[in-house]
C-alpha cells in the first residue's frame, strides 16, 4: 500500500471516528485490549524476531530493554487501554459559552485534531499507547516506526485493527507504515494533505530530523538528560533512594536521572554512600574534578557528560556551591524534561521549583514519576519539552483541539 493510500485512508477514519459517541469508542478500546490479549503468543514470537536482530546488531543494553515484550508488558498494555476507556473523553467539552452585546452566543469546545503521525523508534509499547490515545480522542494514526520493531509493530497492530474489526468500527483508525526505508520516512513527513500534527518519539537525532524536515506541524518531544540536585540540608537515606531509583529502576527511559548535581557541603559525605549504592547496580559514575579528588577511582567526566541522555548505567556528577550554580548548570544542560532537587528546606525547594525550566519539576520525589499513566492521564503520546500546545506527559486533552461554536438569530455586520 502506497503512502497516498494510507493518507486517503486515514483521512477518511477520522472523519467516521469523529462522529463516534463516547460508548463505542470504549467499546473499540475493550475490543482491542482483549485481542491484544488473545494475540500474546504472536506478539512475544514477532518480538523475538526483533530482539534475535538487535542482539546480533549489538544494540545496548538499554534499548534491548525497551525492545523487549513480556506477557506482562502486553499485559500492561491491554490495561493500559482498558484505562483509557474508564477515562472521561475530552472530545465535546464546552469550554466556555459567552453571550455577546449584539445577542451572539460564541462558544469554544474541544474537538479531535484529525490524523497524527507518530514517527517512533524501537519501543513497540507505543504502537498501542499510541493508538489507545489517538482512538479515545477521535483522532486516527499513522504509525512510523523503526525498523528495529517492525516485527513487534506489525503483530501489535494486526491485534488492533482485528479488535476494532470485531467492533464493527472502522480499522483504518490505526495503520502502519510497513516499508522501513529512510526514504519513506522523508515523504511521510511532507504528507501535509493528510495529516494534521506529527509527533516524533525518540533519540535526538529522530528528532531533530523531524522538526528540520517535516511540513506537518511537529510537536516536539525532548529526550530526557534528567537531573537531580541533592542539596546540603537533604536526608541521606531519602537521597540515595530516590537517586537509586531514578537512575536504575529502568534505564532505558527518558525519565530516568542521567546527572547528579550535589552540594559541596555534603559531598565529602555524601559521595562515598552513594558509590557503595550504585555499586551494587554496576553504575559507573562520572565525576568533575572536585568528585574526582573525593574519589580519585570515579571515572573524570568530560564537557559532553554534562549533556548526555546515557540510556545505560552510567551517571555524571557535578559538584556546586550553591543552589544558585545548580540552577544554572541545570538550566544550561537540561533538555527541559525532568528535574528533582532533594532538600528538607522550605526556600531552595521553592526557587528550585520557580526557577528550574523543565516540563517537570519535582520536590523530594524520583524523575521516573514523569508518565502519563502516574499522572492520572493513562497512557501517554510523550513528553513535550516544548512550550506550544503541550507541554509534560500528553494525555487525552492535549491530543485535541478547539473550534468556536457560534449561535445567532438573524445577526449581520453592520
Amino acid at each position: 500500500m502506497t503512502l497516498q493510500e494510507i493518507g486517503r485512508q486515514a483521512k477518511e477514519a477520522s472523519r467516521t471516528l469523529g462522529r463516534l459517541g463516547v460508548m463505542e469508542k470504549n467499546q473499540g478500546l475493550f475490543a482491542a485490549a482483549l485481542s491484544l490479549m488473545e494475540g500474546q503468543a504472536e506478539i512475544l514470537s514477532a518480538n523475538e524476531e526483533d530482539m534475535e536482530r538487535a542482539r546480533k546488531a549489538g544494540m545496548s543494553q538499554g534499548l534491548l530493554d525497551r525492545l523487549k515484550l513480556t506477557p506482562e508488558r502486553i499485559a500492561g498494555m491491554a490495561e493500559g487501554l482498558r484505562h483509557l476507556a474508564a477515562l472521561e473523553d475530552p472530545v465535546g467539552e464546552v469550554l466556555s459559552m459567552k453571550q455577546r452585546p449584539n445577542g451572539l452566543v460564541i462558544g469554544q469546545k474541544r474537538v479531535p485534531l484529525g490524523v497524527i503521525g507518530i514517527i517512533y523508534e524501537a519501543r513497540p509499547n507505543v504502537t498501542a499507547d499510541a493508538f489507545g490515545l489517538c482512538f479515545k480522542t477521535g483522532n486516527a494514526v499513522i504509525l512510523k516506526g523503526g525498523r528495529d520493531a517492525i516485527c513487534s509493530n506489525q503483530a501489535i497492530v494486526s491485534c488492533l485493527t482485528s479488535g476494532l474489526k470485531k467492533a464493527g468500527l472502522d480499522e483504518n483508525a490505526v495503520q502502519l507504515i510497513k516499508d522501513t526505508d529512510r526514504a519513506v520516512t522523508q515523504a511521510f513527513m511532507k504528507m501535509n494533505q493528510y495529516v494534521d500534527v506529527l509527533i516524533p518519539r525518540g533519540g535526538a537525532g529522530l528528532i531533530r530530523a523531524v522538526v528540520e524536515n517535516s511540513t506537518i506541524p511537529v510537536i516536539e518531544t525532548g529526550t530526557g538528560n534528567c537531573h537531580i540536585f541533592v542539596d546540603d540540608s537533604a536526608d541521606f537515606t531519602m537521597a540515595l533512594d530516590i537517586i537509586d531509583n531514578a537512575k536504575t529502576q529502568r534505564i532505558g527511559v527518558c525519565n530516568a536521572c542521567e546527572s547528579l548535581v550535589l552540594h559541596q557541603r555534603i559531598a565529602q559525605a555524601f559521595l562515598p554512600l552513594l558509590k557503595e549504592r550504585l555499586d551494587k547496580k554496576q553504575v559507573e559514575i562520572r565525576g568533575d574534578e572536585t568528585a574526582c579528588r573525593i574519589l580519585p577511582e570515579l571515572t573524570p567526566a568530560a564537557e559532553v557528560d554534562w549533556g548526555m541522555e546515557y540510556l545505560d548505567y552510567i551517571l555524571s556528577v557535578k559538584i556546586v556551591n550553591s543552589l544558585d550554580e545548580a540552577i544554572e548548570h541545570i538550566n544550561h544542560y537540561s533538555t527541559g524534561h525532568s528535574e528533582a532537587i532533594i532538600t528538607r528546606d522550605y526556600e531552595p525547594s521553592c526557587r528550585f521549583l520557580n526557577e528550574i525550566d523543565s516540563a517537570a519539576v519535582y520536590v523530594n520525589a524520583s524523575t521516573r514519576f514523569t508518565d502519563g499513566n502516574e499522572f492520572g492521564f493513562g497512557a501517554e503520546i510523550g513528553i513535550s519539552t516544548q512550550k506550544l500546545h503541550a507541554r509534560g506527559p500528553m494525555g487525552l486533552k492535549e491530543l485535541t483541539s478547539t473550534k468556536y461554536i457560534i449561535y445567532g438569530n438573524g445577526q449581520v455586520r453592520p
